[in-house]
């Protein structure tokens, strides 16, 4: 879009004009590394994703590699349009209310820095997405994206992915075409399948009874990823569903926006 969304992502484009030639274009946004396209003789193409707390503007910044030689350095002002987000309050067991103990912290930093790992591969893989993107479950969803949420009365953290209704035992699917990075069981996230689409675009599934898929398995879109359950930190069966351009989470549905808007 024009203006895009807080805690969305979108597709930055680079024209060249009539007489430059470019060999390719390098790019930064909101601290996340652009992979550009060449779409045609003069056009590049990235995603690129706004994080949730944005300003009212980020900067883009650009190196330009010239089919002649030489390279030009652009800098971007991209507006920013604020996300609408609401609180949610939620009371779950005693155990996760509380701040957790030594061997909690020490689980919890093992998990991050697994899901920091995941991220910095999908930088460093090429695009396997394509423009094939399904929603991994057919079903409503209960708690959006970008909301607030209030554990035991607290404000505690902001929910970044989406919640989608399902019973214990049902199928989640891959949203788009990817490789499993990750399949491990986490403390507050449960049962996690995480894939890999390159380019910097990743998802992942959360709270699962089972995964169905080992790390290496190349899905397509609707391939099977795992079941629904409620392991993990969480007040029932459910699936939580996260896409994340590099370290930056965005609202999954907007990656069904951008498949395929050219």
């Amino acid at each position: 879009p024009e203006i895009p969304g807080e805690g969305r992502l979108f597709r930055l484009r680079v024209v060249a004009s009539e007489h430059s030639l470019l060999l390719g274009v390098h790019g930064v946004v909101a601290g996340e590394e652009l992979h550009f396209e060449r779409l045609g003789d003069r056009v590049f193409e990235s995603l690129a994703a706004i994080p949730v707390g944005a300003d009212t503007s980020v900067t883009a910044t650009f190196r330009i590699v010239y089919e002649a030689g030489g390279e030009k350095r652009l800098a971007a002002s991209i507006p920013v349009q604020s996300g609408d987000y609401r609180l949610e309050r939620l009371t779950v067991a005693p155990r996760f209310g509380a701040p957790p103990d030594s061997a909690d912290q020490a689980r919890l930093r093992r998990d991050q820095a697994m899901a920091r790992e995941a991220s910095a591969t999908s930088h460093r893989t090429p695009r396997i997405w394509d423009e094939t993107v399904v929603m991994p479950r057919d079903s409503r969803v209960t708690s959006g994206f970008g909301d607030g949420r209030v554990f035991n009365g607290q404000v505690s953290s902001r929910h970044m992915g989406l919640d989608l209704q399902g019973l214990r035992g049902d199928t989640v699917v891959a949203a788009t075409r990817g490789v499993v990075e990750l399949v491990e069981p986490f403390l507050l996230a449960g049962n996690v399948v995480y894939l890999n689409h390159g380019a910097g675009l990743l998802s992942a599934y959360f709270h699962l009874s089972r995964q169905l898929v080992e790390v290496g398995d190349t899905l397509d879109a609707g391939d099977a990823v795992g079941l629904i359950g409620a392991t993990g930190r969480v007040t029932g069966p459910h699936l939580h569903w996260v896409v994340r351009y590099g370290r930056t989470s965005v609202d999954p549905r907007s990656l069904l926006d951008v498949a395929g808007a050219n």
